[in-house]
């Protein structure tokens, strides 16, 4: 037997081992949200159950080449189809918690139960502290190599379904040369090359139509039909078309349907450019579709806007795709608009320009990652960065629906020392909708509204203001980046609707 090649079967192992486990937390985070809490869990679950794979390995006493590549071939199946299985419970069951945590539970006991026959293999071969120590370092190297290429090539490039089979792929490969390289402690095995050669025809199979699966599932999530998808390394973008017109989702969350977004960014931009005294320099945070860019755009006193969006395929989105670009108002290709792909957080710290109005359009705090920019950290961020008599607006979620995530939005940027006026507005795609207007000191209305707008007049413009009994002020915490009390609000308040 080949040691070496014994030794690359373990790196093999443990880099598809921990794709699948990633594979599981990312499309949990996904499809429920809260990645923090889906990751933690899976790997919890996976480590558990990697710990009872060693446990039942004491077990296998006969026979234990072929236990290994027939355990292998078993990994390379169920490993192979975890995502599509998964995806396939979330469309059509009501059991997908059920399915993630049997599936991260019987790959991890499989890949458990690998290792400990592997070294009984080679226990013969190599001396025991060299035997654990190279076993042990090939198995933390695939590790590595798994979170270095999960991320930035295997999502962004193939997405989860394909991911997943195309690691399926592997593990029954390294199945089927193991049926080569372990030949003379097998036995017959002409089955056994039989078995691998079919789990890899049926993976292969998979792989193929993996981007004709991944839209099959995608039709049974969204109420239109999706005419475009494709995963970034931060998010999975999906646009879908219905008889009212296309909508834009980012992890399954709604970012906008095009029959109403009038109404989402009218009430967005324009109340802070109208308590603004000067619209010189604007900087929008998130918003990489380009629509409250456009609104911006209808000040002709504006001079530059910087638009700061993490992800670049969404502004390339915005720029490219004909019809995105036709309602922005091909804002993002404006002479005055420079576009910086980066982190938002990041952006504020680092820099030293000012402006006089910043338009905050991120997604909604339903993970950690999110509920950063949310905190009181960001908020005294954003406050440097204000030219005097700099005005702020935030898209703070629903004031019906997660009534305390929206008071704490408030609360946070009065801890750090902003002047606030709340108000709300209805956006028929999302229901009543809440913004924070904010400054450093109080404001008072200097400019009149744009000609042209759709649905802010005047009179509405101050309605808005005025919240009924059932989305008045209740207490809150203040969210910090020590305690994220804003995602645990955010995830508990819209749950009851989920």
């Amino acid at each position: 037997m080949n040691r070496s090649l014994l030794f690359l079967t373990v790196l093999v192992i443990a880099t598809c081992g921990l794709v699948y486990e990633l594979i599981a937390g990312t499309l949990a985070s996904y499809l429920i949200g809260d990645s923090v809490t889906q990751f933690s869990t899976a790997i919890g679950v996976y480590l558990s159950a990697l710990g009872l794979g060693a446990y039942l390995s004491r077990f296998i006493e006969r026979a234990v080449a072929r236990r290994f590549v027939e355990i292998e071939l078993a990994v390379a199946f169920v490993g192979g189809i975890s995502a599509p299985l998964l995806f396939l419970c979330f469309s059509f069951t009501g059991g997908f918690r059920v399915a993630l945590y049997l599936v991260v539970i019987a790959i991890g006991t499989l890949v458990g139960l690998e290792i400990p026959l592997l070294l009984r293999i080679l226990k013969d071969l190599v001396r025991f502290k060299d035997l654990v120590s190279q076993v042990l370092t090939f198995d933390y190297a695939g590790a590595l190599v798994a979170s270095l290429l999960f991320p930035l090539i295997l999502v962004p490039k193939l997405g989860l379904v394909r991911t997943s089979l195309l690691f399926g792929l592997v593990n029954g490969a390294v199945g089927l040369w193991s049926t080569w390289l372990l030949r003379p402690a097998l036995g017959e095995v002409q089955r056994l090359r039989l078995k691998a050669v079919g789990v890899c025809a049926l993976l292969f199979v998979g792989f193929v139509m993996g981007e004709r699966l991944t839209w099959f599932y995608e039709d049974q999530l969204y109420a239109d039909d999706v005419v475009m998808a494709k995963s970034s390394p931060y998010q999975r973008i999906v646009v879908t078309r219905g008889r009212r017109g296309f909508s834009l989702f980012l992890n399954g969350h709604l970012q906008f349907a095009s029959v109403d977004e009038y109404r989402y960014h009218e009430a967005l931009v324009h109340p802070a450019m109208v308590y603004a005294p000067s619209h010189r320099h604007v900087l929008i945070l998130g918003g990489g579709d380009g629509l409250a860019a456009r609104e911006v755009l209808r000040y002709p006193d504006v001079e530059t806007i910087t638009l700061v969006d993490l992800d670049d395929a969404v502004t390339t989105l915005g720029t490219t795709w004909d019809e995105l670009a036709e309602q922005n108002g091909h804002s993002l290709t404006n002479r005055k608009l420079k576009i910086v792909n980066t982190d938002a957080m990041q952006f504020l710290a680092e820099g030293d320009g000012k402006y006089d109005v910043v338009v905050v359009d991120f997604p909604d705090p339903n993970n950690f990652s999110l509920g950063k920019l949310y905190t009181t950290r960001f908020y005294r961020l954003l406050k440097r960065r204000l030219a005097p008599g700099g005005t702020v607006v935030i898209q703070s979620t629903s004031p019906l629906f997660a009534r305390q995530t929206y008071w704490c939005v408030v609360q946070t940027l009065e801890a750090a020392g902003f002047w606030t006026r709340p108000y709300h507005a209805l956006v028929p795609s999302f229901g009543e909708w809440g913004y924070v207007l904010a400054a450093p000191e109080p404001r008072s209305r200097v400019h009149p509204l744009p000609p042209g707008l759709r649905f802010l007049d005047d009179e509405t413009l101050e309605g808005m203001t005025k919240f009924p009994p059932d989305m008045s002020r209740v207490p809150a915490e203040v969210n910090r980046l020590n305690n994220q009390v804003l995602v645990h609000y955010f995830e508990e308040e819209w749950r009851k609707w989920d």
